[in-house]
């Protein structure tokens, strides 16, 4: 529980004696306002109904019989709401004791019940992850983490797509094309030499029937259970997947399980709902090939027929994916995807097919825009693309830069290790900042900015905490936190005591956004409170001590839980 939990339960036990007085009984729900309202508020409306009175009047008359106390600072009714302040020496006590107690886990929920799986990122693995499509995993990681942080326990999945023809193309290409066939790679990377013979084959193929042909037999062979086919495919994806992986860690990315699509070929899965679908009275065929009729689940126009099978008897990715969330059902309890909005239809069928197949869950589908650059849009299949990699590592030499100029007494290996924290760290904050729905174009001046809502931003607060409690050496952590009674020592505590529902309600409504407008609203209530209080040699020392290393917890937290760095020094 945070520390404003103390004071609604506080408040709840009032309401519902004084309540019951008035005969009512049941469910009270209090609600936090903006702040320049009040701390808490009870809107009455809620018991209008059973009580036979105006909101407003209930409002008036219980208010009279609540009195401020230990707890309450203030009461008072206003249309329809009755609103609290708390004492605010109590909640300062109790925010800054959680911090300084907790530590690595203020902010966190107690544990939750369940097993949720998280599935993200999951590109196909014929080519490095670009910018367009980096949304993906950093919304993923950072959900992750916040539903971590929530109390959840927490498992994220890769789909490993190692069947079809884009990878039995590459895997074509590896063994007839030489490097003379296929341009020179920028990188030394795995994914990004392998990319340069994919589109390679894909203008062969486009160009030659036969090579056409060779890939649609091998991929038969393959779908067939051929296990030399099988194994030549998945050393080329496992080839693709360890520069994949290896970008995604430079994002600081990692996930806990790479799950292959070709596995519900191989247990025969796949087959499996193909035969129960077939029996459905919603499949039907159209050149040997099967497909559900859709029309009675809401799907309109030609989006009606939901192919599960091609005509040469071959299964296709979506009977996979089928396969693939029945599985996921039997080990979780909530199933999460994180998808392009171009995927929006597919998820529609998909959750048709379950309930034809008789499962009544769906996975539950978190969209996101692509990301562009201003330069514009890009193209894959033209190989006009800008990579992650590329976005990190000018993320990493501009933060470089700005670093050498900040800081030119360091050396050169303090400087870079830095730089990686605060290049990394714009990268993701200025991803995750805009609601995943919303379209984003990355924009340099804005991810590195050091006094706007950035990472560096946020970072720099934490840096300075640390280099203030550096300077004060050991100091009272049982200091009387009471006297910090400044306008500016109240708004950064009342920040702090924020922290947990603003974890929980990213979390639970999956607006990971909340988090980096958290990181800077506390971050600039720092530097208020820093620019207006002294610290150091002033009379209330100690207690501010005690808030300065709290807000570094905060912060520390709040980076950590977005997958930030949160640096030392700066």
């Amino acid at each position: 529980m945070d520390a404003l939990g103390h004071f609604e339960e506080h408040i709840r036990a009032k309401v519902a004696a004084e309540l019951a007085a008035m005969g009512f009984s049941g469910e009270i729900a209090l609600e936090r306002p903006d702040h320049e309202l009040a701390d808490l508020a009870l809107p009455c409306f809620q018991f209008a109904k059973r009580l036979r009175k105006a909101p407003s009047a209930i409002a008036e008359e219980l208010s009279a019989r609540i009195h401020p106390d230990e707890r309450i600072g203030k009461v008072w009714a206003d249309k329809g709401y009755i609103n609290f302040r708390v004492n605010e020496a109590v909640l300062s006590a109790l925010v800054i004791k959680d911090a300084l107690e907790r530590r690595e886990d203020f902010g966190r929920g107690d544990p939750r019940p369940g097993k949720v799986l998280l599935e993200h990122t999951s590109v196909n693995p014929t080519g490095p992850i670009h910018v367009g499509r980096a949304r993906n995993p950093l919304i993923g990681d950072t959900l992750a983490r916040c539903l971590r942080m929530c109390g959840h326990e927490v498992s994220t999945e890769y789909y490993v797509n190692d069947v079809g023809k884009q990878v039995v193309l590459l895997t074509w290409a590896l063994e007839h094309l030489t490097e003379k066939d296929v341009p020179p790679s920028d990188r030394e990377k795995t994914d990004h030499r392998l990319v340069g013979y994919y589109q390679a084959a894909n203008r062969l193929m486009e160009a030659s029937e036969e090579v056409a042909d060779a890939v649609a037999a091998m991929t038969q062979r393959f779908e067939a259970g051929d296990l030399e086919v099988i194994a030549k495919v998945r050393r080329t994806v496992d080839l693709m997947l360890d520069g994949i992986k290896e970008s995604l860690s430079g994002a600081d990315v990692h996930l806990d399980r790479y799950i292959y699509e070709s596995q519900f070929i191989l247990d025969g899965s796949a087959h499996r709902v193909v035969e129960r679908l077939k029996a459905s009275p919603y499949a039907a065929i159209e050149d040997g090939a099967y497909y559900l009729n859709l029309e009675g689940f809401g799907v309109h126009g030609r989006d009606t027929r939901f192919f599960f099978t091609r005509k040469d008897g071959t299964t296709l990715y979506t009977t996979r994916d089928l396969a693939y969330h029945l599985d996921k059902f039997k080990r979780a309890d909530e199933v999460l995807n994180i998808l392009g909005e171009d995927q929006k239809l597919g998820q529609k069928q998909l959750a048709c097919a379950l309930r034809i197949l008789g499962c009544d869950r769906a996975p539950e589908c978190i969209f996101y825009s692509f990301v562009s650059l201003p330069e514009g849009r890009m193209s894959t299949r033209k190989g006009v693309v800008v990579y992650l990699d590329d976005l990190l590592e000018e993320a990493v030499d501009r933060a470089y830069q700005e670093v050498c100029s900040r800081r030119p007494d360091l050396d050169d290996e303090r400087k870079r290790r830095i730089a990686r924290d605060i290049g990394v760290g714009a990268v993701r904050y200025n991803i995750i900042r805009v609601q995943a729905e919303k379209q984003l174009v990355f924009k340099w001046e804005e991810a590195l900015n050091f006094e706007g809502n950035s990472a560096p931003f946020v970072q720099y607060a934490h840096a300075r905490c640390c280099s203030i409690l550096r300077k004060a050496g050991d100091f009272n952590k049982s200091a009387d936190v009471s006297v910090l009674t400044d306008p500016y020592e109240r708004r950064l505590i009342w920040t702090l005591a924020q922290f947990q529902e603003v974890v929980r309600q990213a979390g639970d409504k999956r607006r990971i956004n909340m988090l980096p407008t958290y990181g800077h609203e506390l971050a600039s209530a720092l530097n208020q409170f820093y620019g207006a209080v002294p610290v150091l040699r002033s009379e209330h020392q100690d207690a501010r001590l005690c808030l300065v290393e709290a807000t570094r917890w905060a912060l520390r937290n709040a980076l950590v839980t977005m997958g930030i760095a949160a640096p030392e020094e700066m």
